[in-house]
């Protein structure tokens, strides 16, 4: 597969963006809510490197990697908190795992308003071509050819970040944003997996293989959004 080392390099520098702003949304909220174990850790910060340090592997050689092959990067991380905390406030520790989606989400709905202002005042058109990175393209080149890249990149990673890490399953947020609605002793057992390694690494497996299911959808959810009068296929 020939891999576009600029188109590479933009995907993996919004992952890095996204991801940290995902891990510094969950660190916030714990905070605010009472645990502060990733504040301590320096997680509830936009910079890159305490994140970076806490999962190097996930956070920047497996995605830089799989980037520069691939042209699509693959990679985890996490914010550390008090399970005590969470056990005993089952409702901040919801509202503290949706947090990161929902930054996923704030990033998307930023690109796209971003997007969409651009292609109002003519710096960007709709290409005769769409790809999860190139959902518009620039009108006269140049720079803006770099920020409709950029803002491509933004809106769809994070919409496909939001909505996979929303998914109902250990160790994805969705999980325990799920867990919450079930009755207390389901809601123990649960937590109790997500702490196995196994089990959640399992879930996770699972994860990924329904991931594709919703790519299509949420990419044709988009393209509407942003260009309801071009019938793109």
């Amino acid at each position: 597969m020939d891999v576009n080392l600029g188109t590479a390099f933009i995907w993996f520098v919004v992952f890095l963006f996204s991801t940290t702003v995902h891990e510094a949304m969950h660190a916030f909220v714990a905070w605010k809510g009472g645990d502060p174990t990733a504040y301590h850790g320096g997680q509830v910060s936009l910079s890159p490197i305490p994140h970076v340090r806490r999962e190097p592997l996930g956070m920047l050689a497996v995605p830089l990697l799989t980037a520069l092959t691939s042209g699509w990067p693959i990679g985890w991380a996490s914010a550390p908190y008090d399970p005590v905390w969470a056990e005993r406030h089952p409702a901040r520790a919801t509202v503290m795992a949706a947090a990161g989606p929902a930054g996923n989400f704030a990033i998307a709905a930023v690109a796209f308003i971003v997007l969409k202002a651009g292609l109002f005042a003519g710096w960007f058109v709709a290409p005769d071509h769409v790809t999860l990175g190139a959902l518009v393209e620039a009108a006269d080149g140049g720079v803006m050819g770099f920020a409709a890249a950029l803002l491509s990149t933004c809106l769809m990673l994070n919409v496909l970040l939001g909505t996979f890490n929303l998914l109902p399953l250990p160790p994805l947020d969705g999980g325990a944003v799920f867990s919450f609605f079930l009755p207390e002793k389901a809601r123990t057992s649960i937590n109790t997996l997500q702490s196995n390694g196994a089990f959640s690494f399992i879930g996770l497996m699972v994860a990924w293989q329904i991931a594709p299911v919703f790519t299509d959808p949420l990419f044709s959810l988009v393209l509407r959004l942003l260009h309801p009068d071009v019938p793109y296929d």
